[in-house]
């Protein structure tokens, strides 16, 4: 059986794990909205560099008008408004409840994915999601975070933290759209990349904080090269294992196994961080990993 949706949508969790780790400290250091506004420009420059060497070209104007509308709107609604909704999010309820919140996309990636391209799930399949959230939602809601922590779980955050998975998974639905046929991962993720950089971009010009930016890079130059790293690791490879997870895979069932960081994060945070971890996160990562079990053998 073809599991290189499955895999790639695993890879991504592995990924974006890996990169959340990377821009909590670029976080710490500049702030999350100015680490949000470099890893895209980071990473569109790898995504042309790269799409150079693959394919000659460093973006693919050989793709049709209709790929381009769809990737790029992707590419806003998914990169730069779903992004900076959550990074609200985290900063009303903290990255507990955020992280939760966030969690709904597949729910809302299958709801979509049904609407608009008809595809359903067998019992065995939404069993599997079901399952996997909830392992997802209880490691969530253990983790004992620093008192430091922003709180106030206040409607406006829970509010942001929905819209961004909504937006989110309208992101995955139309990448799919953009990417019909047999179209590279790679080439859709530097289109997607362009249309969130120039919209960040502009938005950040007219809000009046490009200046504060520059600034924040001056005043902190060795974050650059972790911008790099992350921008590799997440937008990069993360981003465009996402593009291929969703072309080979339903979306409720893509988008599940890529919501799986909180779990693959755990034994970095106990072996690395030596954070005490209870019996509930390892219950919750027991039922996320049966799901995911599920869905494989579904």
């Amino acid at each position: 059986m073809d599991f290189i949706g499955e895999i790639a949508a695993l890879a991504t969790s592995f990924f974006f794990a890996l990169t959340a780790l990377i821009f909590t400290s670029t976080g710490r250091m500049v702030g999350s909205q100015v680490t949000n506004r470099m890893r895209l420009v980071f990473a569109l420059v790898y995504l042309v560099i790269l799409n150079l060497i693959l394919f000659r070209e460093p973006l693919p104007f050989s793709a049709g008008s209709s790929r381009w509308i769809w990737l790029s709107l992707s590419g806003v609604i998914g990169l730069s408004l779903g992004d900076a909704l959550f990074f609200q999010s985290l900063l009303s309820v903290g990255p507990r409840l955020g992280s939760l919140l966030l969690s709904l996309n597949p729910i809302f990636g299958s709801v979509i994915a049904w609407m608009f391209f008809g595809e359903t799930l067998t019992i065995i399949q939404i069993t599997g999601i079901f399952l996997a959230l909830a392992g997802i939602g209880w490691v969530v809601i253990s983790h004992e975070e620093p008192p430091d922590t922003p709180h106030g779980h206040t409607k406006r955050g829970v509010l942001f933290g929905i819209l961004a998975g909504l937006g989110q998974a309208i992101g995955l639905v139309l990448s799919k759209q953009g990417m019909s046929g047999d179209f590279s991962p790679f080439q859709a993720n530097v289109i997607r990349m362009l249309a969130a950089v120039i919209f960040t971009w502009l938005w950040t010009i007219f809000d009046g904080k490009a200046g504060a930016t520059i600034t924040a890079l001056r005043e902190k130059p060795q974050v650059i090269h972790l911008f790099a790293l992350g921008a590799l690791v997440g937008p990069v490879l993360g981003v465009s294992f996402s593009l291929l997870a969703v072309q080979h895979a339903e979306i409720g069932v893509a988008s599940t196994l890529m919501a799986l960081p909180p779990v693959i994060i755990l034994p970095v945070s106990y072996f690395v961080f030596k954070e005490k971890i209870g019996w509930q996160a390892i219950v919750g990562t027991l039922l996320a990993i049966a799901g995911v079990a599920i869905l494989f053998l579904a």
